[in-house]
């Protein structure tokens, strides 16, 4: 296992800070440090250079000596690299996609305002379409816990900061659980925050009317103080909005819903059930009173992202990319999703002297794609030079 760092969470550097226990610079030196100890371990895509970052803390303390509000002062954070920081890449986990970012994300914008200190960019799922936090170019990332078990995805670098004590708090992207999956896979908190209360302007989009800007941290505490900072309405995300007013406090008593015992799946991790039914009987000794609910709907709901109409969303966030000129000799590609019935439905309907076989991307990765039987090539044209079979179609006097 990787040797982790020392860097305290939000809450006691901030304490640490005003008992002059400790340093501002001394606490991202070590942080550093501690990344340089642990090699290429897959956690950051780009680092950002220590005398940067110290450049950023002596501006933080300029802004205070002048009398700015600085609730963040020398708190250093990760962001995950499908939110954009001016002057840097974004990859989004696909080096083919990367862009350096021209503006900085809003909800950067602010959590640096507060005195937050940018380590670096972390390792994810490409575009963010992932749970396990191995399906990227820049290396599969672990569980602290074990090197045999997976980091949960896909903000796996972002939760593996956090709980490596790289850094205080991290930034992730959160559509369906990417931001607490792997925070529970990491023993820290991940908070989805109700949509549009953090912009997600300056992020690269999965589903963009369902994505948000999710909070790893190593308590509610410290979350909560980060979400504080970077909630707010923003002209550049129309989503966006002012949060309503602090919830009712639950009181002595409460309900809570579970479904039934017939309803729920553990796939055989016998573990994870027993855990589940201590998080009942705590909320039970709390005061809650269990009421029985039907999961029915909420699976249905669930599939919806992935079998339903958001994945049209989740393709036209990526459409450009799709579409632009990135093979050999700028030859466009398109890449697609399937399920596995609609991939068997595609297969049956190919014509020869077509055929599906494994074709592999400019980035290495190996997918199924089309292939071609060698006689049915001899004598015809090459359309390379057209970068794509669409743009030959669509060629003066071509066949539309």
């Amino acid at each position: 296992m990787a040797e982790p760092g020392r860097t305290p969470g939000v809450g006691d550097l901030l304490a640490g800070y005003e008992a002059g226990t400790l340093r501002p610079e001394t606490v991202l030196r070590e942080a550093y440090a501690a990344i340089e100890r642990r090699g290429a371990d897959s956690v950051w895509i780009h680092l950002v250079p220590l005398h940067e970052a110290l450049g950023q803390l002596e501006a933080a303390g300029r802004r205070r000596r002048e009398g700015g509000t600085l609730p963040l002062f020398g708190v250093p954070f990760a962001i995950k690299d499908n939110i954009d920081v001016a002057g840097r890449p974004t990859t989004a986990g696909c080096p083919a996609f990367a862009y350096k970012a021209e503006v900085t994300a809003p909800v950067v914008r602010r959590l640096r305002a507060a005195g937050a200190i940018i380590v670096g960019k972390t390792n994810l799922d490409r575009f963010a379409t992932g749970l396990t936090g191995t399906r990227s170019p820049y290396g599969a990332l672990s569980s602290v816990f074990d090197p045999d078990y997976i980091a949960g995805g896909s903000s796996s670098g972002s939760a593996v900061a956090v709980a490596s004590r790289l850094v205080a708090f991290a930034l992730g992207t959160d559509t369906a659980g990417s931001g607490r999956v792997p925070a529970a896979f990491n023993g820290i908190v991940g908070v989805k925050p109700t949509r549009d209360l953090i912009s997600t302007a300056g992020v690269v989009p999965a589903c963009r009317s369902l994505d948000c800007v999710s909070i790893l941290a190593h308590t509610v505490e410290d979350a909560t103080r980060v979400l504080d900072v970077g909630r707010g309405p923003d002209p550049e995300d129309p989503y966006s909005r002012e949060a309503p007013g602090p919830p009712a406090s639950l009181g002595a008593t409460f309900r809570f819903g579970a479904p039934p015992r017939a309803q729920r799946e553990f796939f055989g991790d016998e573990a994870a059930g027993h855990l589940y039914e201590q998080a009942l009987d705590r909320l039970e000794s709390l005061g809650g009173r269990r009421v029985e609910i039907d999961l029915t709907p909420f699976r249905a709901a669930a599939d919806l992202l992935y079998e339903g109409p958001w994945v049209a969303e989740r393709l036209a966030s990526i459409r450009p990319f799709s579409a632009s000129p990135t093979g050999p000799e700028g030859e466009s590609s398109e890449v697609w999703e399937l399920t596995a019935a609609g991939f068997g439905s595609l297969v049956a309907a190919v014509p020869p002297p077509l055929a599906v076989g494994t074709v592999t991307l400019e980035d290495g990765e190996p997918v199924k794609g089309f292939l071609c039987e060698a006689h049915a090539v001899q004598g015809a044209e090459d359309i390379s030079a057209w970068g794509g079979w669409r743009a030959y179609r669509a060629r003066p006097g071509g066949n539309r």
